[in-house]
């Protein structure tokens, strides 16, 4: 009776042991670093160094065979390369261009948009995109360098007043890097509601903008419960090597509820503001709240409703309306904007 031999045990004619099998962790790891190869040969032959076989070769620690192996790897690729007689170098065709994405003109004008955007006090704190545009301007045609120079040009932002972050560069960095590889952060806290800073050890869940400054969402070590930190109050910020740890189902807005802006209350308020109207038209140019209902009135004037989680910072919005805005509800909202009133009142009768 015949046996059936199992494909794993079988053995080729001539050998007396199994083939191994390489794992397919192995493999991807070696495509990996033969892509990583080949794009480090066309980086070299695209500068203006003298790179021949044996430079090349030299210069990525293998063998001129490989090197030739790579070269064709670019040819069926579509990168024009030759061999320059003279000198014995290789190098990309002069005259060729990588193809470029199909951009829409629309398209082209939000990437110039975005790179004026970003080069803003306060949000060119992480980079700007002046970079991608360049290259982008690079391998592109007369038609789409020209249309990028004239957006970058045309469209300026100007006086966002937001929170000076010049000098917290690093900080931002620091938190983006920790945020991708998702590590914790540490570092000093000048908190305005301490006498003296704080020695913190956070786990980041979010880096946003809000209002007019940068935070970050993040879990002190220990406790439970994530917390808003301003960038601008980081005395010192670097990233540990430690794994942070981080809902995968964290949600923002969640976290944020009705908050006017960066600090949740604990109560709930039904807020509603009557505006003249000779300030209706500007008060509703902007959304204000993302639960904001308007009511127009005949004689002009309008209603904001607000559903938010806590007084104090929308307090601090209505007061710049002083003059303009009548508190409807909630009663413990008018008591204290009438308060600030006074004391205000007072410190300037003072003044005098």
């Amino acid at each position: 009776m015949a046996v059936k031999r199992s494909r794993k045990s079988a053995i080729p004619p001539g050998r007396k042991t199994p083939i191994p099998k390489r794992p397919d962790r192995d493999r991807r790891v070696r495509q990996n670093e033969r892509i990583a190869r080949v794009l480090n040969v066309l980086n070299l032959i695209q500068s203006r160094g003298r790179w021949d076989l044996r430079a090349i070769a030299e210069e990525l620690g293998c063998s001129e065979r490989t090197v030739r192996r790579d070269l064709e790897v670019l040819e069926f690729a579509g990168v024009p390369h030759y061999r320059d007689e003279r000198t014995g170098c290789v190098r990309v065709r002069p005259d060729f261009r990588f193809p470029t994405l199909m951009l829409t003109q629309e398209e082209l004008i939000g990437q110039a948009m975005a790179t004026a955007v970003s080069q803003a006090p306060g949000l060119n704190v992480g980079g700007t995109a002046v970079s991608t545009t360049r290259k982008l301007a690079a391998v592109s045609n007369e038609e789409v360098q020209r249309m990028l120079s004239d957006a970058s040009r045309l469209v300026e932002v100007f006086d966002l007043k937001l929170v000076d972050h010049s000098q917290h560069q690093e900080a931002v960095k620091a938190t983006q890097l920790a945020l991708l590889q998702g590590k914790q952060i540490i570092g000093n806290y000048d908190s305005p509601y301490e006498s003296r800073p704080l020695r913190l050890t956070i786990h980041p869940y979010r880096l946003c903008l809000i209002k007019q400054a940068w935070y970050i969402i993040g879990r002190i070590s220990g406790e439970p419960i994530p917390k808003t930190f301003r960038i601008a109050r980081f005395k010192s910020l670097r990233m540990l090597d430690q794994r942070a740890d981080v809902p995968d189902r964290f949600d923002l807005r969640e976290f944020f509820g009705n908050a006017w802006g960066v600090f949740r209350g604990e109560q709930s308020y039904q807020v509603e503001l009557w505006f003249t109207p000779e300030s209706a038209k500007i008060v509703t140019e902007t959304i204000w709240h993302h639960t904001q209902k308007v009511t127009r009135h005949k004689n002009g004037g309008v209603t904001l409703q607000f559903q938010v989680d806590g007084l104090e910072e929308i307090a601090h919005w209505i007061l710049a309306w002083t003059g303009q805005c009548r508190v409807e509800q909630p009663v413990e909202l008018r008591t204290r904007i009438l308060a600030a009133l006074r004391q205000g009142i007072t410190m300037n009768g003072e003044a005098e």
